[in-house]
């Protein structure tokens, strides 16, 4: 279980891509409206990391 939530690339990539467009979005545009927007596509970065780490776990388990 640590190996999936170490540093791969994927959890570096996840990371960095969400960090960049919450920086982006609160240091660089003010519209509350591109923040939700911004929200919205950390929200989906989300469930796509958890939906590949959960899939290799479950690939990985010996029931």
């Amino acid at each position: 279980m640590r190996d999936l939530l170490g540093p791969s690339s994927r959890n570096v990539l996840a990371l960095v891509i969400v960090g960049a467009l919450v920086g982006g979005a609160y240091l660089l545009v003010s519209n509350p409206l591109v923040r939700y927007g911004v929200w919205l596509l950390v929200f989906a970065i989300w469930m796509a990391w958890f939906v590949a780490v959960a899939r290799e776990w479950i690939s990985r388990a010996d029931f």
